[in-house]
């Protein structure tokens, strides 16, 4: 389910230098991703183990008649979100998946079709199907074709809501390519000056691979944060900070019940608030406006199941080999630099994209499993009691 490169970087002896960095300061994790001690687990949290939440995941969603193959690939990407600490994109929404099949609003069956294909471009029909399932089917095509031609980009329509979008960049790592993945999303986020929810959180993903497994991975929404964080932080009773979004006038809130639109990247535009913007516009551009799927205020709101979703989506992928010779090499001596700088506070050592997602699956494989607050336990008990599937082994 995970990346065979995190095991591969983490065991090699080369890098032992920054392996002790890693486990120094795994303490200080707790900070980077909002949870306890990473060596210890919250009394109040259990832990379910990866192939339990997997099997899991999967009985659910063939519970509604979803195809195997594709309960599987939903199943994968739900279970490395949680397991790299993305949590608003794992467990947190397999209910919306279970619904939208359930309803028919997803596709239970069939296989997404290429309209149009050149030696490194494909536009994708992904037949309303799992965007997950989707996702896997464009991203392994555009590898493909970077590695015939150098380069392949890839645009889906008629796809719907595909997980966490990093999980496409790291397929890509995996080949020892460059991985881009971009999706379109419901309208959440206000436009700096503005007070409609217009733009999508529309995240950009961006794989690179380094020496020995190594990588650098970005994973970001273009709004300050993806809807599922205000949505854990209202589960568990927290106020949010005043730069994650607004009421319906337009004015920043703390309570996450409060929020009526996402505030995009930065924030206000007194702090660079347009960028994010001019970001989620740029997603757009290579998703919605590219694929010929909806886009901006015309994609369904969300949690909608009343209509198909057509959302679009953009895959690339390139071969560093047909550019700079010793591509890995020199991006391996970015990073090592970059992560032995001294740091700004003691305790905090200097990251790359992708090491808070490392420190979090050391913590994951200490624990055994993927640790949950007790309300997604209720959560998995209740699903599985109104699906009438197993519930998994918990710990």
């Amino acid at each position: 389910m995970i990346s065979k490169n995190f095991f591969r970087f983490v065991n090699t002896s080369c890098y032992k230098n920054y392996q002790q960095i890693f486990l120094c300061h795994s303490s200080t994790s707790s900070k980077i991703n909002g949870n306890t001690k990473e060596s210890d687990i919250n009394p109040k949290q259990k832990v379910v183990p990866k192939d339990e939440l997997f099997s899991f995941i999967v009985r659910c969603m063939m519970k509604v008649d979803a195809r195997p193959s594709h309960a599987e690939v939903l199943a994968d990407n739900l279970t490395m979100a949680d397991y790299r600490g993305h949590y608003s994109h794992g467990l947190n929404r397999l209910d919306m998946y279970v619904n939208d099949v359930k309803t028919g609003t997803t596709a239970k069956d069939g296989n997404p079709i290429i309209l149009k294909e050149s030696p490194g471009t494909a536009l994708v029909d992904g037949q309303n199907l799992l965007g997950p399932y989707v996702g896997k089917f464009c991203m392994n095509i555009a590898m493909d074709k970077a590695k015939k031609v150098g380069i392949g980009l890839v645009a889906a329509r008629r796809s719907n809501h595909f997980g966490i979008a990093g999980y496409y960049s790291l397929k890509a790592v995996d080949k020892d390519l460059i991985g881009w993945a971009f999706t379109n999303t419901s309208p959440l986020v206000v436009p700096t000056r503005g007070k409609a929810q217009s733009l999508g959180t529309n995240p950009i993903a961006f794989g690179a691979p380094a020496k020995n497994g190594d990588s650098f991975i970005l994973d970001m929404a273009t709004s300050t944060v993806a809807l599922g964080k205000v949505e854990i932080s209202q589960r568990r009773g927290e106020e949010i900070p005043n730069t994650w979004g607004v009421n319906a006038e337009g004015i920043p809130v703390t309570k996450p019940q409060d929020i009526r639109g996402l505030l995009a990247l930065g924030g206000p535009e007194e702090s660079s608030g347009y960028k994010g913007y001019g970001l989620a516009m740029m997603v757009e551009v290579l998703c919605g406006i590219l694929s010929g799927s909806h886009f901006g205020p015309w994609i369904r709101s969300w949690k909608t199941s009343t209509t198909e979703a057509n959302l679009g989506q953009c895959f690339i992928a390139i071969d560093p080999s047909a550019f700079e010779d010793e591509f890995e090499d020199r991006l391996q001596k970015l990073i090592n630099y970059c992560r032995t700088l001294p740091p700004s506070e003691s305790g905090k050592p200097v990251l790359i994209a992708g090491d808070p997602e490392r420190l979090h699956m050391a913590k994951c494989e200490k624990l055994g499993g993927i640790p949950y607050p007790q309300s997604q336990i209720d959560f998995i008990q209740d699903l599985a009691r109104k699906l009438k599937v197993d519930i998994p082994k918990i710990k």
